[in-house]
């Protein structure tokens, strides 16, 4: 009877690097330090499997991310080699938040008319200078709306009243405080599920698990966090509210 296990596919030393997006040579060094395991060998030519790849997929992933090789060396040697492409996927899922958002360009009479302003060449620069959007360089009339969905979300405000500039001040605040919810919220996580996943080494019947609780916390925090906020408004819009008409009762009529 013959035997139903699929051949892996195996590549050339030139179709590894090739498929990594690396050159051979970076190839060679990576194999030499012992971060991917020997390639099989018929006569004098290595073929490698889809493990190399991800095990160099990996790598370049880590390197892109701005960690250094020697910090890449010591967590790729430290894990199992059969973690590399579980761990892609993960980096995947984080990532898939901030890839769902293309830049989106358009011209400056356009981001001026979405919020229902007169043409400020300045209030794009402190759009800018947070990150929002940037411009384009073979065309001066046009600016990339880097974050769309918050410069979208920004503008309809600005169309509610506020001032362009207020709600470009409110921004760097908005980040500050997200920014400390979300490390509070992934320290957790990373007590609470990560450690001690790598305490048990990274067991592959546990992947699954992990990628789904990953995947799963990414829309709750957002929920919840929506929540309190909405919550939060509603009391600092009617104690506001209520400031206000008390002052406007305090003062006597026009006509006395």
């Amino acid at each position: 009877m013959a035997d139903p296990s699929p051949v892996p596919e195996e590549f050339t030393v030139d179709e590894l690097a090739a498929r990594a997006g690396m050159t051979v040579r970076n190839v060679r060094a990576y194999a030499s330090r012992g971060l991917i395991d020997a390639p099989r060998l018929e006569g004098r030519t290595g073929y490698y499997t889809r493990d190399h790849l991800q095990r160099l997929q990996l790598i370049r992933e880590f390197i892109d991310r701005g960690y250094t090789l020697a910090a890449v060396e010591r967590a790729v040697q430290r894990s199992p080699r059969t973690s590399a492409g579980h761990t892609l996927d993960l980096l995947k899922l984080l990532d898939e938040p901030h890839r769902d958002v293309e830049p989106e360009e358009m011209t400056r009479e356009a981001l001026a008319a979405l919020a229902g302003v007169a043409r400020d060449d300045g209030l794009i620069d402190a759009l800018a200078e947070h990150g929002l959007v940037e411009w384009v360089d073979d065309d001066p009339e046009v600016v990339r709306l880097l974050q769309p969905n918050v410069v979208r979300a920004g503008a309809a405000a600005v169309m509610l009243g506020l001032t362009p500039t207020s709600v470009i001040a409110l921004f760097p605040l908005l980040e500050r405080h997200l920014r400390t919810i979300a490390d509070a919220l992934v320290a957790r996580a990373v007590e609470e599920i990560v450690q001690p996943f790598l305490a048990e080494g990274l067991p592959d019947e546990q992947w699954p698990r992990i990628l789904s609780s990953i995947e799963n916390l990414l829309p709750v925090a957002s929920q919840v966090t929506l929540g309190i906020f909405r919550n939060q408004l509603s009391e600092a819009i009617d104690t506001e509210l209520g400031a206000q008409i008390s002052q406007l009762g305090g003062r006597p009529p026009k006509d006395e």
